[in-house]
């Protein structure tokens, strides 16, 4: 590699996203469907059942676009990865790639809910800062649970079982923080909660640094 190797692992990446449009259009198609779906049945719900919802579909989004990270690459290519870079650069240039991946789709599922589902927020900015943040716990969560089941034979199923305790706290402490969001009122204590996100975030990455070479070798 010419360029330093979590450059040229994150393009890498985004090259084979374009290539696959198909995969990335299926996504968004699945949270088209699913909004309209929602519209269609219950019209524009209260901001309660909205932020829910939202969260509920982010999930989802999250397992379908994060499962290929690692499944799409095949194992011979783990061998000679393993060869050019080091494992922990690796994960962290997937880690990046999923992330502005689960970015870009929030904002269009914030984009398709404003259109069809309305708009219940009293502030926007702060709603959209917590979605971007979600976004990246959601990423980490399941770009690490992706690598475990690349390496225990390509095992899909294991990211919905493995994922289940990890993400209901998460799901939960976003559910609460968005919560501030749509509320007019100040709402004391999510400083906290914000700070105990990051630090699932922080913890996640730094024990997926520590086992991944473990699963690297396999």
């Amino acid at each position: 590699m010419t360029a330093h190797p979590f450059i040229s692992l994150l393009k890498k990446d985004l090259l084979m996203e374009w290539r696959q449009k198909h995969a990335l259009f299926g996504v968004l198609l699945y949270v088209g469907a699913t909004v309209f779906v929602v519209y269609m049945m219950n019209g524009q719900p209260d901001a309660r059942v909205w932020n829910a919802l939202f969260w509920l579909t982010q999930l989802f989004v999250a397992v379908n676009s994060m499962a290929k990270s690692f499944l799409q690459e095949h194992p011979h290519r783990f061998r000679y990865y393993f060869t050019i870079v080091k494992p922990g650069t690796f994960l962290l240039a997937k880690l990046a790639y999923s992330t502005m991946l689960m970015i870009i789709m929030s904002v269009i599922s914030l984009i398709l809910y404003s259109i069809m589902l309305g708009w219940p927020l009293a502030h926007s900015g702060l709603f959209i800062l917590i979605a971007i943040t979600g976004s990246l716990s959601l990423s980490v969560v399941f770009t690490f649970l992706s690598a475990i089941a690349a390496r225990a034979q390509q095992n899909s199923s294991l990211m919905a079982i493995l994922g289940f305790p990890l993400v209901t706290p998460i799901l939960m402490i976003l559910s609460k923080l968005a919560a501030t969001a749509i509320q007019p009122v100040y709402m004391p204590g999510w400083w906290g909660l914000a700070l105990v996100l990051l630090a699932l975030d922080v913890l996640i990455v730094f024990l997926g640094l520590i086992l991944f070479p473990f699963l690297w070798q396999e």
